[in-house]
């Protein structure tokens, strides 16, 4: 993977205090979009995820909270089940880098 091309990715978390919720949720709010609670895509270049990943290292607790980052490939198909978050065909623009969502 090149450091120079922007990818999506999950970032995923489990943060047992409240107020640290709040401030990952704040954090990950400023970088990507979320599509569940605690659950949120970004789309950053490999830098810019590390230095995100730096960041929210700071402010969680080693030993109570989990935060979970995958790497998505591009053009994934996914089974979409339940209530949507989003409405069909949504465009999105993050850091320079169109992806379109769909319904399955």
């Amino acid at each position: 993977m090149a450091d120079s091309q922007s990818n999506l990715y999950l970032v995923a978390y489990d943060i047992a205090d409240p107020k640290r919720l709040a401030r990952i949720h704040r954090v990950l709010k400023q970088q990507g979009l979320p599509v569940q609670y605690s659950v949120f895509t970004v789309v950053l270049k490999r830098k810019a995820l590390l230095r995100l990943l730096e960041r929210i290292n700071t402010l969680i607790n080693q030993r109570e909270d989990d935060v979970r980052c995958y790497r998505l490939p591009e053009n994934n198909p996914a089974e979409i089940l339940g209530q949507q978050y989003f409405p069909d065909d949504v465009m999105l623009f993050t850091g320079g880098v169109n992806r379109m969502l769909t319904r399955h």
